[in-house]
């Protein structure tokens, strides 16, 4: 009798064991089916096409989206997510739980950039703002940001209404000031991660320019460059334009500056060490005929290592101090003012994650991409040891790109004035790529 008391537990066990099995494979097919040609796409797009354009045509600068992250806010409550507002300044949490099972951080940044619109589309953005210098500027969504928050928005709906699928907790962040980097800072020193569950995984995608609407991009590995901000200012002696040998000039120091530091990647960073050294400003002087007493010049490092990162920073510091000394004149400063560490994708993630997107889109539009040195602060997001993936969005139509290339023009980049995606092919792939990564990352629902 104890015999098949025991013989129809390990019955009912293996049972079960079979139909949590089937569960978990009939995820893809069933995740494929509602992802694919799925009704629900086709009656929300108008909705969020809509949003997108509001949030296009109502661009706020970093630090300043107080309207942006109460509409972001609202439209995350309006999907059923736990919302609270202002985590680190202006970010904005959407928590959403569905039983019991991991935790999966979604990000969405918020901010617009200062550039002046010249799409010449009828929701382009004519606001107008002042910089941290306090120069009137314009604003725009250079960078394709409104295109995440609707997304967001869009993959919080799709969720919500697909809770036979998954198990678990979805965080929705939004994040402010991420073109000034330091957003993502200021949510985890507001206690994102003790206010809030800890996530498991962090994901989060971002625009392109140079990939097919429809289609999704990705690296495993290194996949965007750390980023350093410094601000080097070269002292002199200022005076008279027609007596320079009773100066100090900085403008020709700054000027030997800039040249020495093109060395510094060429003949001190080792060859296989991607790294970049850029001046982006140089502002100095009033006047034609007068020599200034100071020259500041402001610059990007670019590196995928830390060491290398530190390594650019010693040898500006160390150029400007030799030039100084050789031409008798006063120490220069520098100083970092911000920075940002290289963006990471846990290779166990994307290898997680990767075959959803192909589930939900087809095996030829998802492909591998190449590591770029532009930067995020999407990684501070790995803190704690959290695996992070963040993925690429093709914005813009096939036809365009063909078009463009057919003319051997290349297709416009980010944060450039004329660049706009293709609103409902970029969104409905995003939501798609989006939902399928979380569900693959969620067990189903018993």
């Amino acid at each position: 009798m104890l015999l098949m008391r025991l013989l129809a537990g390990s019955l009912r066990g293996l049972v079960a064991l079979g139909v949590f099995g089937l569960g978990i494979a009939a995820a893809s097919p069933a995740l494929a089916q509602a992802t694919g040609a799925s009704p629900w796409f086709s009656e929300k797009m108008p909705e969020l096409v809509s949003l997108y354009k509001h949030f296009h045509t109502h661009p706020e600068l970093s630090f300043h989206e107080v309207e942006t992250s109460k509409r972001l806010a609202a439209e995350l409550t309006a999907a059923g997510a736990q919302t609270t507002s202002n985590v680190g300044k202006l970010g904005v949490v959407g928590v959403m739980k569905n039983g019991p099972g991991p935790v999966v951080l979604v990000r969405s940044d918020m901010d617009a950039l200062p550039v002046v619109e010249e799409t010449r589309l009828p929701y382009a953005s004519t606001v107008k703002a002042h910089n941290r210098a306090g120069n009137e500027v314009g604003v725009m969504h250079a960078c394709g940001h409104d295109i995440h928050m609707t997304c967001l928005v869009g993959t919080a709906h799709w969720l919500a209404d697909h809770k036979n699928l998954w198990s678990g907790t979805v965080l929705f962040i939004g994040q402010p000031a991420e073109e000034a980097i330091d957003g993502a800072r200021s949510m985890l020193e507001a206690g994102l991660y003790k206010r809030f569950p800890k996530p498991n995984y962090a994901i989060a995608l971002h625009c392109t320019s140079d990939a097919p609407t429809g289609s999704i991009a990705y690296v495993s590995g290194p996949t965007m460059a750390s980023s350093t901000s410094l601000l080097v200012t070269m002292r002199g002696k200022g005076g008279h334009g027609a007596w320079p040998h009773r100066t100090v000039d900085p403008v020709v120091l700054s000027a030997l500056l800039v040249l020495d530091m093109q060395t510094i990647v060429s003949r001190e960073v080792e060859p296989i060490e991607p790294a970049v050294v850029t001046v982006g400003s140089i502002h100095g002087g009033t006047k034609h005929n007068i020599i200034p007493d100071e020259v500041r010049l402001q610059l990007t490092l670019r590196s995928f290592s830390e060491p290398v990162r530190l390594q650019l920073i010693e040898a500006i510091k160390r150029r400007a101090r030799s030039l100084a000394e050789a031409h008798k004149a006063p120490e220069p400063s520098v100083v970092v003012e911000e920075t940002t560490p290289p963006t990471i994708n846990s290779p166990e993630l994307v290898d997680k994650v990767v075959p959803a997107f192909k589930a939900a889109l087809g095996e030829s539009k998802v492909f591998q991409a190449k590591p770029v040195m532009g930067a995020e602060d999407f990684g501070l997001f790995g803190e704690g040891g959290v695996p992070t993936f963040m993925f690429w969005l093709g914005t813009l139509p096939a036809e365009r790109l063909a078009a463009l290339k057919a003319k051997g023009e290349q297709p416009p980049a980010l944060h450039s004035a004329v660049y706009y995606p293709e609103a409902e092919g970029s969104i409905t792939t995003g939501v798609k790529a989006m939902s399928a990564a979380v569900v693959k990352l969620l067990p189903p629902t018993r």
